[in-house]
C-alpha cells in the first residue's frame, strides 16, 4: 500500500515526465515551451495557495502542462491557432501524450482533456481546476500579449475569482503596470 508521501512522489514524477514529453513535442518552439512552463507554475502556485486537494492539483498541473498542445495541429490544419481551434484539436493530442506518459487513470485523462478543451471558455466556470487554469493562462498571456492596464482591470473584474489569482494579478500587473517593451 502506498503512503501519502509515496503517492505524491509518484504524481510529481508523472508530471515531470509529462512536462518533458510536452517539451519534446514542442521541440524548436521556445515561445510555446516557455509558455507551458509559466502556466504550469502559476496553476500549481494558485492551486496550492487555494489548498485544492492533491488529486485536483495533479489534474490541474497536467492540464496546465498540455493546455496548448493542440497549437501545432491547428496551425497545420487551419493556418491559425485561436482559442476555439485549440479547444477543438487539443484534447486528442493531450490524450495521446498522457497515454504515452502513463501514470494517469482514464478518469484523470478525461478530466485533463476536458480542461484542455475548455481553457479558452470563460463563461459558466463551475470547477476550481477550470478556474485556476484560466487564471494561470491569463497571468502569462497578459504579459506575453502586452495587454494594456485597462484590459487587465477588465479581466480582473470579469475572469478572476480565486483569492490567490487576484492577489497575483494585482501584485504583478496592477501596482505599476506597463506592458512589456514600453
Amino acid at each position: 500500500m502506498n503512503t501519502d508521501k509515496e503517492l505524491l512522489e509518484t504524481m510529481s514524477a508523472t508530471l515531470n515526465n509529462l512536462c518533458v514529453r510536452a517539451i519534446h513535442y514542442d521541440e524548436g518552439d521556445p515561445k510555446r515551451i516557455q509558455h507551458l512552463i509559466k502556466v504550469h507554475y502559476f496553476a500549481r502556485l494558485i492551486g496550492m495557495c487555494e489548498q485544492v486537494a492533491p488529486e485536483v492539483l495533479f489534474i490541474l498541473e497536467a492540464a496546465a502542462i498540455v493546455h496548448d498542445i493542440g497549437i501545432h495541429v491547428c496551425e497545420k490544419k487551419y493556418g491559425a491557432c485561436d482559442g476555439k481551434h485549440q479547444e477543438l484539436e487539443g484534447p486528442a493530442v493531450a490524450k495521446k501524450i498522457l497515454s504515452e506518459t502513463g501514470g494517469f487513470t482514464s478518469e484523470q485523462m478525461e478530466r485533463v482533456c476536458w480542461l484542455v478543451g475548455h481553457h479558452h471558455t470563460y463563461h459558466d466556470i463551475k470547477d476550481m481546476d477550470h478556474q485556476i487554469l484560466v487564471e494561470a493562462d491569463f497571468l502569462v498571456n497578459i504579459y506575453e500579449d502586452n495587454l494594456p492596464a485597462e484590459a487587465v482591470r477588465k479581466v480582473r473584474q470579469t475572469i478572476f475569482k480565486t483569492k490567490a489569482g487576484i492577489d497575483l494579478l494585482d501584485k504583478i500587473f496592477l501596482q505599476t503596470y506597463s506592458p512589456a517593451g514600453e
